[in-house]
């Protein structure tokens, strides 16, 4: 199982020059990828193409873009350039958003998301392979072709939840990025029906990168007291909630790894055993020097 680190994000404030120190740092402990959330700062693939000129050899991943107020050909462009830039290690993360961000801030229609999905990836999959596209669908009416001349491949991930999105990604992406969703639900739910759809479709077996929250502690209690916390808000958007009831607990072991090296050990041994090849750190800052010593311990086991 690969071993990723989540940079940035919601009130993460790190500069341009803060994000190439963090890329080199974690290249220089053999991280496998370096993934980068797109909220409301930096633009994700801009940034990737930036840290890929200032790297060698980690892995560049978007942790994900949303679809909806891009159009496809756009972000055909955007990836590929960025795909350039990298050298051939950057993977695109894409998915819907949520509610709340796509009609609440941006004024746009939320409606028939796997419709959409299945549209935009209709243009976007042949356009990354360069290949001449001409798609008359109901959402986007696209003729052309995106030439750039040092293009590499440019793998997809979606982040997919629900059963509708699981198969797109199993049929027509390389995998799936997941946020947000436990252990139980993970095995039971994403796991088969990813790889399930991938093999009726004859693609090779998924990537599944899981997304998670870790921390390094001796307090557990402490710890575990504020990612109950956090996880309340997650109650409020409709797809995360769809997994906490098959989850069937909101528990904090659920969804995050916390505690001692053993525990840490068993969480990322039990992802391993259900059939998670990525793990994608989101590293906790709870406690003076959590971040670092947890940091440590990723690397101990890349």
């Amino acid at each position: 199982m690969r071993i990723g680190v989540m940079v940035g994000g919601y009130g993460s404030r790190i500069p341009l020059a803060g994000y190439v120190e963090i890329a080199r740092d974690l290249e220089s402990r053999e991280i496998d990828t370096m993934w980068v959330p797109h909220v409301f700062g930096h633009d994700a693939i801009n940034l990737a193409s930036l840290l890929g000129r200032e790297t060698d050899r980690i892995e560049l991943g978007t942790a994900v873009v949303p679809t909806y107020p891009r159009h496809p050909t756009a972000l055909a462009q955007q990836a590929l350039t960025a795909g350039a830039a990298c050298g051939g290690r950057f993977t695109l993360g894409i998915g819907l958003s949520h509610p709340s961000v796509i009609e609440q801030m941006l004024g746009l229609s939320y409606a028939r998301r796997a419709k959409h999905m299945r549209e935009y990836m209709a243009v976007l999959n042949p356009l990354l392979r360069g290949e001449p596209t001409k798609f008359e669908g109901e959402e986007y009416r696209v003729a052309m072709t995106v030439e750039v001349p040092d293009a590499q491949p440019v793998p997809i991930l979606i982040a997919a939840l629900g059963d509708h999105m699981l198969a797109i990604a199993g049929r027509e992406a390389a995998g799936t990025i997941l946020w947000t969703t436990g252990f139980g639900a993970i095995e039971r739910h994403i796991v088969p029906k990813l790889n399930g759809y991938a093999k009726e479709a004859g693609r090779p077996d998924p990537r599944i990168v899981a997304g998670m929250h870790i921390v390094l502690t001796s307090n557990a209690d402490s710890a575990n007291e504020r990612m109950n916390k956090m996880l309340e808000q997650y109650q409020m958007m409709p797809s995360y909630r769809s997994m906490i009831e098959i989850e069937g607990s909101l528990a904090p072991s659920s969804f995050a790894i916390i505690g001692d090296e053993k525990s840490l050990d068993a969480g990322l041994g039990r992802l391993r055993n259900i059939g998670v090849t990525d793990f994608n750190a989101n590293i906790l800052d709870f406690e003076e020097g959590s971040r670092a010593r947890t940091l440590d311990y990723l690397e101990s086991r890349r």
